[in-house]
């Protein structure tokens, strides 16, 4: 009897699954510019979990929705980032960042609340170092500009340490600056770039408060509502005050929670400046855009700001009325930078510039791009993974998908012969595949591989083992009807390869339901499991299948005693002479 349909040409399927393979693997070696090895998560390669604590600014527990909308925000800034096999997931009232490598304070800036505002600054800065070279012609290091606040201050609150006067007896403060090299108006530059009149450094998130000093949600409520009261009075006495007695080394009840209609006592970034802030000019919501640049002519990187029309008009404006006085961004109720402006009355954007890095500025950028987090975080809990209890990982799970293919190939081997050879050939043909892929689904889509991927891995053997023993079985089935291994192999693929492709087909649909549904690892373990599904219809549709059409055309292959269906032969033969017994009867 002549093969069945779609079996005539084995070698042909086998070339395309070859095909295949060189296509994978030429893309492995000849593109990408990093090893080609897959993308390991954090369970494998180490890395740092952080569990943020929701504070709303009346102390109550956060909804559900704002969870949301924070974890969605964070994501697209991790997107932002290129951060490649990090995971955002609600727990509870909580939200946990993973985030693979050693570059842990990475994952503790994406929970940067990122509530921007841009506010004149009454006076100018205290406690900071000023550089005489900024002073305007016929002021000395020392004497307090005009416009100033008095040189000294108040009496400090109870409890309160006295700041360094900023000019009698201490350091003297900075103070605008109508020119000179650094003015984009003397070199060409765009005329509305301001910058920093000291450093800032990169924001972080505000140092969390000791959970047990915030046991309650009235306690809570009761340090935001004392900061509000003291660091956003509109009484400039109570401000001095406030000013006084303020502390930047610790948290602030305010990071997140200031009222953007009131002034605001806060601190810079880095600790060492005070301000004393008017109300809000301009909602960071009026960025349309935040870009990570370096300035070769500076020699610095900067984050280049792009406004949607209302808050360019507002921009044009707000440097008109400050020109050569102070502004202040403030992210998260803290001053990342307060430059001095440099040039009135200009519209469309401008750039915040400091002692930044290419790292602190592409973060900043995505903080300031991505939008605002609709609550405020505390951290909780941070994690660390080390990279050695990672290998130690990935040592355990490679030894755990090493012996589930043993195992397997030893049973296929000893009951099925030189079937299970076939198998060993198709096993080893799909992990080709699968390790190809992996790599390139690294590089591509940032997929990373962790414990709970290997899991599903090791359960795909399963299932493609699964898929071979059908096949064989419907062999033997037609061999037991008293077939010929040459005639029985077309027939019992044509039988089997339905309920192949049926069984993967409800696997696969497990799979892409579990990943839609499942939230963090377990969605790798869905990834790899659904891949697995496909390949294991590739597999045996392009190797397994064609491999056991030739091996049944080669006399070798067969003879009973090397393809290990003797046994079923005399079955069929015995059934075959016990018939003939009966119709002779």
């Amino acid at each position: 009897m002549p093969p069945s349909q779609g079996s005539a040409h084995p070698l042909r399927l086998i070339g395309v699954y070859a095909a295949l393979l060189a296509v994978i693997y030429a893309l492995v070696f000849f593109t990408g510019d990093k090893a080609p090895t897959p993308k390991l998560g954090i369970d494998l390669q180490g890395g740092t979990r952080v569990t943020l604590t929701a504070r709303t600014p009346d102390g109550n527990k956060p909804s559900q929705d704002s969870l949301k909308k924070a974890q969605e925000i964070i994501e697209t800034r991790v997107n932002g980032l290129g951060v490649l096999g990090s995971e955002v997931v609600i727990d509870g009232d909580n939200i946990v960042i993973t985030v693979p490598g050693d570059d842990g304070q990475q994952a503790r800036s994406l929970a940067t609340t990122a509530k921007l505002y841009i506010r004149p600054v009454i006076g100018q800065p205290y406690g900071a170092v000023p550089d005489a070279t900024q002073l305007p012609p016929g002021q000395q290091p020392g004497q307090a500009p005009a416009s100033g606040l008095p040189p000294t201050l108040p009496p400090p609150a109870q409890g309160g340490e006295p700041l360094p006067p900023p000019a009698q007896g201490g350091e003297p403060l900075p103070a605008p600056v109508p020119g000179g090299a650094d003015n984009p108006a003397s070199e060409g530059a765009p005329q509305n770039r301001v910058f920093p009149a000291q450093a800032p450094t990169t924001p972080q998130p505000t140092p969390a408060p000791n959970p047990s000093d915030l046991s309650t949600q009235e306690q809570v409520k009761q340090e935001i509502a004392q900061a509000k009261a003291t660091r956003q009075s509109q009484d400039p006495a109570v401000q001095q005050q406030a000013l006084a007695a303020l502390d930047c080394s610790k948290a602030d009840p305010l990071s997140g929670n200031d009222d953007p209609n009131l002034p605001l006592v806060t601190c810079s970034v880095d600790g060492k400046a005070k301000y004393i802030l008017d109300k809000s000019r301009i909602d960071g919501q009026e960025i349309s855009n935040a870009v990570a640049e370096f300035d070769q002519r500076q020699s610095r990187h900067t984050v280049r700001l792009d406004f949607k029309s209302t808050g360019s008009d507002e921009w044009a404006k707000l440097t008109t009325e400050y020109y050569n006085k102070y502004l202040a961004f403030t992210l998260d109720s803290r001053v990342v930078s307060a430059p001095i402006v440099q040039a009135a009355g200009q519209y469309g954007g401008t750039t915040i510039s400091g002692n930044f890095t290419a790292n602190d500025t592409k973060q900043l950028a995505s903080t300031l791009k991505y939008g605002s987090l609709p609550l405020s975080f505390q951290t909780s809990e941070a994690e660390t993974v080390s990279a050695t209890l990672g290998l130690s990982s990935l040592k355990a799970g490679l030894l755990a998908g090493a012996v589930g293919l043993a195992v397997v190939l030893l049973y296929c081997l000893a009951y099925y012969r030189m079937l299970g050879f076939v198998t060993g050939l198709s096993l080893v043909a799909s992990g080709l595949a699968v390790y190809g892929i992996m790599v390139l689904l690294g590089r591509w889509i940032g997929f990373t591989l962790d414990l709970a991927g290997i899991a599903g891995l090791i359960i795909g053997i399963g299932m493609t083992a699964d898929s071979f023993v059908v096949f064989f079985e419907r062999i033997k089935d037609e061999m037991r009807e008293g077939r010929s291994f040459r005639s029985a192999a077309p027939r019992g693929w044509q039988r089997a390869r339905r309920t192949i492709l049926s069984g993967n087909a409800v696997s696969f649909i497990a799979a892409a339901v579990l990943y839609i549904l499942a939230v963090g690892q377990v969605k790798g373990f869905a990834f790899t499991l659904g891949l697995t599904t496909i390949l294991d219809v590739v597999v045996v549709f392009l190797m397994t299948s064609p491999l056991v059409l030739l091996a049944s055309r080669t006399n070798y292959w067969a003879k009973p005693s090397v393809n290990g269906l003797g046994a079923i032969q005399q079955v069929a033969r015995e059934r075959k002479a016990a018939e003939a017994a009966l119709g002779k009867a």
